[in-house]
């Protein structure tokens, strides 16, 4: 029996106990790094005035304005420039943000969560699955199952850590329109949790275009700082940029913008230790001609989205119902290739010929 199927089993077995929710068997202890709330200020002369603004930009821990620049945090409006010296100096005693050895970051490091794709070659290409405090991104062209991923992670990112969940809820940005409810549920039945639980833990966001994709953003860190969050999933990073900068005069504007967003996304990752998962569109490849093989599509948003993420997944479509996911780009995990299929359950393990 598969490593998978047992996991599934132990999900259903705790669901079934009691018939628990999703909710009851969440992790209680917070599994990602320890975040001060920004309201720490207060206890060092700091009024409720400037706190607010703070959160009301965005920033709500101590960690958030540790790695605020000194320039970000003078634009916000009624921040004095002396304000803002006193303000880096108390986050800089609170987070002691300085050098440690690599020792200390390797042990936290062996204690990183592993969130399942649902398909164990998958897992074990990935070393176990997505990696939290980090961000992947997934690019593949139509039907290689980048959207029915990010539904099953969806899903997985709820169960215990011990089952190869994330052990908290889920936050979704749709900029496609893509996000289907009735398939949270019928994943849900796969892992054996409770369908209602499990989309009452989902926080849901349409962006209607990149300034309020910007924006979600600042909401999902003041959503962050208050509850426990494994997993932030954006469907899809590059669709709004994509039609809202047309043609090369406005190519340099959009890689500023789209490079904001996703230096943003990767701050929350680090912040708050949540998985970011960002699918990417193709676009054709003039360069490969006839000859290009792989290489004849080429992911959205070059350098700067290539740089931002830091593991790289291409998808594409294999043999029969299969399809073929490869390490694109990883700094730890060695180029491979791992084959998977979708079902009503979502990401499952290859169809066997």
């Amino acid at each position: 029996m598969s490593a998978m199927m047992e996991r599934n089993q132990n999900v259903q077995q705790n669901a079934q106990q009691g018939q628990q929710t999703v909710q009851d068997v969440f992790v209680k202890e917070k599994i990602m790094p320890h975040c001060v709330r920004i309201d720490e200020l207060s206890n060092h002369g700091i009024n409720a005035n400037d706190i607010e603004k703070l959160k009301t930009a965005g920033v709500c821990t101590m960690e958030g304005l540790s790695g605020a620049s000194k320039k970000w945090l003078t634009q916000i409006k009624g921040l004095s420039e002396q304000k803002v010296e006193k303000l880096k100096a108390i986050s800089k005693k609170t987070c002691n943000d300085t050098f440690q050895s690599a020792t200390a970051l390797a042990t936290k490091r062996e204690n990183l969560v592993k969130i399942t794709t649902g398909s164990q070659p998958l897992d074990d290409m990935l070393m176990g699955g997505i990696e939290s405090g980090s961000m992947t991104e997934l690019y593949g062209e139509f039907r290689t199952g980048k959207t029915q991923l990010m539904h099953t992670l969806a899903v997985s990112g709820q169960i215990p850590v011990e089952n190869g969940g994330g052990g908290g809820k889920v936050m979704y940005i749709d900029t496609e329109g893509t996000f289907r409810p009735e398939r949270i549920v019928q994943i849900a039945e796969r892992f054996g949790v409770d369908g209602t639980s499990c989309l009452d833990n989902i926080a849901y966001a349409k962006a209607n275009n990149t300034e309020h994709q910007q924006e979600l953003l600042v909401a999902a860190g003041a959503l962050l700082a208050q509850d426990l969050f494994s997993l932030i999933l954006v469907d899809s990073a590059t669709n709004l940029f994509r039609t809202e900068f047309e043609g090369r005069g406005e190519l340099s504007a959009r890689q500023m913008a789209l490079g904001k967003f996703l230096r943003h996304l990767a701050k929350l990752a680090n912040e708050f230790g949540v998985a970011v998962v960002v699918s990417n569109q193709v676009v054709a490849n003039p360069e490969g001609g006839m000859f290009a093989g792989a290489n004849a599509q080429k992911p959205i948003g070059g350098n700067i989205m290539a740089h931002a993420s830091t593991t790289r997944l291409a998808l594409r479509k294999g043999r029969g119902g299969n399809r073929v996911a490869k390490i694109a780009c990883s700094p730890t995990l060695p180029e491979s290739e791992a084959q998977y299929s979708i079902s009503d359950g979502g990401i499952v393990d290859p169809e066997i010929d």
